[in-house]
């Protein structure tokens, strides 16, 4: 307990999956944590019930594809708590399902404006704040989808690959100013993201223990865990860095 004593540390899309997990594992070890999503009664649930543990968590309704409220935010950290350590980039949605002639133009601009644009976004504000203070740490979530091709998801798959660039760049030039900047790549993990996926294919279970070398579904604490180590004193010669969480599907 209170490896992130007086942390302040921001979430994005923390109100659910992973950046819940997140959200209360970061509380639960001393930060004093902000959380971002996009509906109002989750995010309100969630505080409340940190709050219930004595932990310190605020939570603001936010969109990251919309950089004024990314500013906004940020802002509003700044002004608060005059820093900012860590910096948790969950937000992301997969968008409809399907190949390249059925991606609709709106589903494609959809999936990048939140999955890179967005996390353009938060990175450039919260860098602001992170260069002002000289040094901090971010953490991306990348997704395995980040690192290979499958059919059926293209906008998806193109954001995440955008991602993991955009990460190894931001690396690259803020590594002299003391921000370590780092990706997590989730595999097949149990999220209402996931949870779909069991409704639309059958036999999900029996898909899973072919597709995952470790024949099961991971949990969104398992991610969580790497999050936290990415963010912490323990992986401090560690920027740049993709960290597959994926039960050993990129070893394939």
């Amino acid at each position: 307990m209170g490896r992130f004593q007086d942390k302040i540390v921001l979430v994005t899309g923390g109100t659910t999956g992973i950046g819940r997990a997140a959200v209360m594992m970061f509380a639960r070890e001393g930060a004093r944590v902000v959380f971002t999503g996009r509906r109002r009664e989750p995010g309100e649930k969630l505080a409340e019930e940190l709050s219930n543990e004595n932990l310190e968590a605020e939570f603001i309704i936010s969109d990251v594809s919309c950089p004024d409220e990314v500013s906004s935010l940020t802002k509003s950290i700044e002004k608060k708590y005059r820093t900012l350590h860590i910096a948790f980039n969950n937000a992301g949605i997969d968008g409809e399902p399907g190949r390249i002639l059925e991606c609709s133009l709106e589903n494609w601009n959809r999936v990048l404006d939140i999955n890179l644009s967005g996390l353009f976004y938060s990175m450039k504000y919260e860098l602001a704040l992170m260069t002002k203070n000289k040094g901090g740490c971010i953490i991306n979530n990348i997704s395995v989808s980040g690192h290979r091709g499958y059919p059926g998801a293209p906008a998806y798959i193109a954001s995440k690959h955008g991602a993991a660039g955009l990460t190894k760049a931001a690396a690259m030039e803020y590594a002299h100013a003391g921000i370590r900047i780092n990706g997590v790549s989730p595999g097949l993990i149990r999220t209402p993201m996931t949870d779909k996926d069991r409704e639309r294919k059958e036999d999900y279970d029996d898909w899973v223990s072919k597709v995952e070398p470790l024949g099961r579904i991971g949990e969104a604490e398992e991610v969580a865990e790497a999050v936290l180590w990415l963010a912490s004193d323990a992986s401090s010669y560690i920027t740049g860095h993709l960290l597959a969480v994926d039960g050993g599907i990129l070893a394939k």
